[in-house]
């Protein structure tokens, strides 16, 4: 009797210990559901046609992350939140005042953000002719255009193209570049900020730029210059900064302070 409770005893713990392993094995081989906001299952839908890259100033100073993409990859968008909180991987865009855009944000002569003409659409860099990244979808080329409307805009083919506005780097005029963007009105120039940009290289490549620290606006641009781009960089447009320097991609989530931007530019795949 005793010897019959020992075996049937040492049975149920070995079937207790297989279905155990069975268990553990099965957890292993399922996949696991993320939490929200949490791990691959939100992110695996993202654009991936780009290249992500975080660099610092020489000796220390601004941080710098940014998106290295093709143009014909990117469009400017009305979002009207923080780019984070979006469904959308890119940066933010230019400058607005509560729900108005201020500067131009166009796609084949049609404003994101409103009707064409009405005010605050992003049919014009209001008050000001400034830096107006231009991409000819037609001619495939990068251009930085000083407008202050888009009609004033100088494509190959008006149905094949968008522009964002900003303000002047002036990247090849280290001796004017400031003074150019204090024509363009460039605000706090001289104050340590949060920068954003989108620049471009010799071989047509457009680099999305946000700092995670603060820096006057010759810091950024200088940062920008000798550690982007490999030297090859030709142009580009200062856009909104300080709290509206978002940027949103799988590797990296800037909030720059929380707040709503009005338009983003956005990665498409």
């Amino acid at each position: 009797m005793f010897g019959n409770a020992v075996a049937e005893n040492k049975t149920k713990i070995f079937l207790s210990l297989g279905i155990a392993v069975m268990f553990a094995l099965l957890c292993a081989l399922l996949p696991r559901i993320a939490a929200p906001g949490e791990g691959p299952g939100v992110e695996e839908k993202g654009p991936r046609a780009y290249a992500y890259g975080v660099v610092k100033a020489l000796g220390g100073g601004m941080e710098l992350h940014y998106l290295r993409v093709q143009p014909s990859n990117v469009l400017p968008e009305a979002v009207h939140g923080n780019v984070v909180s979006t469904p959308y991987y890119g940066i933010n865009g230019g400058f607005f005042y509560q729900n108005d855009l201020l500067s131009i944000a166009v796609v084949n002569d049609v404003p994101v953000n409103g009707q064409t003409g009405g005010y605050g659409a992003g049919g014009a860099n209001v008050k000001y002719a400034r830096g107006t990244l231009v991409w000819d979808g037609a001619a495939n080329a990068l251009s930085v255009q000083v407008v202050r409307d888009a009609a004033e805009i100088r494509v190959t083919d008006r149905s094949r193209y968008w522009a964002q506005g900003g303000v002047s780097m002036s990247l090849g005029s280290d001796d004017r570049w400031a003074e150019q963007a204090a024509h363009e009105n460039a605000p706090f120039a001289d104050e340590a900020r949060l920068r954003s940009a989108a620049v471009y290289d010799a071989d047509g490549n457009l680099y999305l730029i946000v700092s995670a620290t603060p820096g006057t606006l010759a810091e950024f641009r200088e940062t920008v210059k000798t550690r982007i781009g490999g030297g090859r960089l030709v142009d580009g447009i200062f856009l909104d900064g300080d709290g509206s320097s978002q940027l949103r991609s799988r590797e990296a989530k800037l909030t720059g302070d929380g707040r709503p931007v009005v338009q983003m530019l956005r990665l498409l795949v």
